[in-house]
């Protein structure tokens, strides 16, 4: 029996910056024409006013490093892909200054104490308070800084990183209660507590408790440890983290590094995903939107509404019409807010299948937008051999029958190697009817190059789903009645 396989080159899509020229390389392009945002002219931002909170030893190396990357920093490693950082303002065109009504220390004995309590999850949770009051200190100040440095020492982070909550016997006497009813079919799990339990998240991570906390105080935060601000075995090239760490600190500032080069409508591209919300007495899943982009660049994330947890469901979550209708809904009141107008198209991405309901809902939802496109990007055990030393490229489409696997990492003929550690994984790419494939894995490809929290070639992953897991994490930080900023540069 024949098989009817087809393999394509999906051509790469090129950047745009602030003078005429397009670019494979963010930092070429950067190099040659500096960030996107010189097309605005006088609007462009030209001063960024950094704020730092951490103890006084991180502090001083925290400007250290910024007096460090003001200047150029060259690679000790030569690469293809890892050329000198030519300094902050030769790169961006801005500048970075400090204010001492902007620098939060923390005393050592500060963070002693706290550290030297026993329970892990108190402990996480005193850290995190030391550090929310600086921020709120400085976000209340009548002239804030752009984005604040939150620096932590290892001693944080060895102890504080990542906790798990420990059940108290009551806590553990309603779950046991909770499944029992469950079980029985008396009465969900997701019903009314049988008790009055306080509800703490099972599972926290220090980042995202951090972020979320600056969220609240309307203010970005780089959360910088010694990793990036001295030279060690552990560290990256210093020129790739002088890069990657100026990239998102002028994005998270209000700069635009890049953006796409794009010819059709006004676009927006949405990716949906699903973060499982643990507590010490309900198991819920909130559906949330990882972000959306405009194809000028304009990002944003929304929390969407709690989805109660079928066991029997998987990962396989699925929106009712309504809630559809109502995330919808909230996508263009969002892009509205932030372009000033509604999109052309919309391109919805997510990683299962869309439910008929899902669909109707958000078709309904987007009755006045012309064009509404449903795309799955599902992981698969799928791999592709080709001959020589190295994978195939980045950008291959092969067909077979109708499944379509594209590979949004591979081998790289700009930089003549591979970059990654593993064997690429392609994607499995199912589009709804009358949507073209190869403009759908253009797309990803571009989508792939929008993280501005590198300024590397690739993320690998869409932007629409690189950081749900991040965003999701950051939201179950939050209660369910905080107003919250919705701008993507306070997640990422």
């Amino acid at each position: 029996m024949a098989i009817d396989l087809r393999i394509l080159e999906v051509q790469q899509p090129q950047l745009e910056f602030g003078s005429p020229g397009q670019y494979f390389d963010p930092k070429h392009g950067l190099l040659n024409s500096g960030p996107f945002d010189l097309r605005f002219g006088t609007a462009k931002k030209k001063n960024i006013q950094i704020g730092i909170v951490g103890t006084t030893d991180m502090i001083n190396k925290a400007k250290n490093w910024i007096e460090r990357i003001s200047n150029e920093v060259g690679p000790t490693v030569q690469q293809p892909y890892n050329i000198v950082f030519p300094g902050f303002d030769s790169a961006f065109h801005a500048n970075l200054s400090f204010n001492d009504a902007w620098t939060g220390a923390i005393s050592n004995r500060t963070i002693e104490e706290k550290l030297a309590i026993r329970d892990a999850y108190q402990r996480f949770q005193e850290i995190v308070d030391v550090y929310d009051n600086e921020f709120k200190i400085i976000s209340n100040r009548s002239n804030k800084p752009d984005l604040i440095l939150c620096c932590l020492n290892d001693e944080i982070i060895k102890a504080c990183w990542s906790v798990t909550k420990v059940l108290s016997k009551v806590e553990r006497k309603l779950i046991s209660e909770l499944k029992n009813q469950s079980e029985s079919k008396q009465l969900a799990l997701f019903g009314e507590p049988v008790e009055e339990v306080e509800e703490d998240l099972m599972f926290r991570d220090l980042r995202r408790a951090l972020k979320a906390r600056a969220i609240v105080h309307n203010i970005p935060i780089q959360v910088t440890t010694n990793n990036l601000l001295i030279d060690s075995l552990k560290s990256q090239d210093a020129s790739i983290r002088a890069w990657n760490f100026s990239v998102a600190m002028y994005y998270k500032s209000g700069g635009i590094p890049w953006r796409l080069k794009t010819d059709g409508p006004e676009t927006c591209f949405v990716g949906i995903s699903f973060n499982h919300l643990k507590t010490t007495h309900r198991h819920l899943v909130r559906s949330s939107i990882a972000q959306a982009f405009s194809n000028k660049g304009d990002g944003f994330a929304i929390k969407g509404e709690n989805v109660h947890y079928d066991p029997r469901q998987g990962r396989q979550v699925q929106l009712t019409r309504d809630q559809a209708y109502r995330l919808g809904n909230d996508i263009i009141t969002n892009y509205k807010d932030h372009t000033g107008i509604l999109p052309m198209r919309i391109v919805l991405h997510k990683t299962s299948k869309f439910s008929y309901e899902e669909q109707d809902g958000f078709r309904e939802v987007f009755s006045e937008i012309p064009v509404v496109e449903f795309v799955n990007l599902m992981p698969t055990p799928f791999r592709l051999l080709r001959i020589g030393n190295y994978p195939p490229k980045r950008g291959t489409l092969c067909t077979i029958g109708s499944k379509n696997y594209f590979f949004t990492t591979g081998y790289m003929p700009e930089i003549a190697t591979y970059p990654g550690p593993h064997i690429p994984s392609p994607i499995q790419v199912q589009v709804s009817k009358g949507v073209d494939i190869y403009n759908t894995c253009q797309e990803i490809l571009g989508l792939t190059r929008m993280n501005w929290n590198t300024a590397g070639i690739t993320s690998g992953q869409p932007v629409t789903f690189f950081f749900s897991r991040n965003i999701g994490g950051i939201i179950s930080e939050l209660k369910d009645e905080t107003a919250i900023p919705t701008e993507f540069k306070y997640f990422m």
